[in-house]
């Protein structure tokens, strides 16, 4: 099925034309999209992303994993040294961690595991299996490259060789490695269960702050809670081992897979399977 960019760029406006006429109660009810015009909203955008060039999916991908990365840096400088106690300092971090997501969505970047999405539209038969596979395995491994950059960078340039930063990306990064495989991937489902919810809520809104507010509460509860997310930990682990944590490459290459798992489970079968049947089998 071909879309056009230009539809695809009216459906994703975030000012519709619609609005520049109604009343104000009539612009605030079109702020918000029913479930099943964001389902169809999704879909789309997922046809659009299906037809990226390679380089365009390569570069966008790099960014997604540096903005993922960008808010696992600031989440570890959030929860430094916090007297608020372990739940408000967490959900603190959390809301720093959005910054990631929040870059992806708004500033525009390709991100693998909020593009588990995509398999809504394959349930729709909008795109193909093969093209849903190439967006995934492409924009994680750039995913991955951008994120692992990021970690060198940041760690090179100082940033973690004073207190409390240090300890904190160590501390961070050893619970990581210490989860046992079931703790990695269920935590895995759970935490990409968030992020795509985030994603969809992103799409109820047509502005950036609306898209923002849909964004930050599903990212910070993930966090504050603890699950797994493998572009953060990309960052996030490589960043700690490279400060001191106790560790290797074979325990990063293990967390990595059985949270990669997770994440596929919960973003690419639980939620769109579960938005499919409730709000958008019966629509397109």
């Amino acid at each position: 099925m071909s879309i056009s960019e230009h539809r695809i760029a009216d459906l994703m406006r975030f000012e519709p034309r619609a609005q520049q006429s109604a009343t104000p109660a009539q612009a605030l009810s079109s702020e918000v999209c029913a479930p099943a015009e964001i389902a169809d909203r999704l879909c789309l955008w997922s046809s659009g992303k299906v037809a990226l060039s390679f380089e365009r999916l390569a570069a966008l991908g790099i960014l997604g994993g540096l903005y993922i990365g960008f808010g696992g840096a600031l989440a570890t400088m959030v929860v430094s040294e916090s007297s608020l106690g372990a739940g408000p300092t967490r959900w603190l971090g959390g809301i720093a961690f959005s910054l990631g997501l929040v870059l992806v969505c708004v500033g525009g970047a390709e991100l693998s595991t909020g593009n588990c999405l995509m398999a809504m539209a394959r349930l729709r038969r909008l795109i193909t299996a093969r093209q849903l596979w190439r967006n995934w395995t492409l924009s994680y491994l750039a995913n991955g490259l951008g994120a692992l950059g990021l970690a060198w960078i940041v760690f090179n340039s100082g940033v973690y060789d004073a207190e409390p930063l240090r300890s904190t990306a160590i501390r961070i990064a050893e619970a990581k490695l210490a989860l046992s495989p079931a703790q990695a991937f269920l935590k895995g489902i759970l935490a990409n269960a968030l992020v795509c919810l985030a994603v969809w809520l992103s799409f109820a809104s047509h502005n950036a702050v609306g898209k923002v507010l849909g964004i930050v509460f599903p990212i910070s509860a993930f966090v504050a809670l603890g699950f797994e997310h493998s572009i953060a930990n990309l960052y996030l682990i490589p960043a700690g081992l490279m400060a001191g944590a106790a560790g290797g490459l074979p325990d990063l290459a293990r967390n990595i897979a059985w949270v990669t798992g997770g994440n596929l489970i919960g973003g690419a079968v639980v939620v769109p399977v579960l938005l499919w049947l409730g709000h958008a089998r019966h629509q397109g």
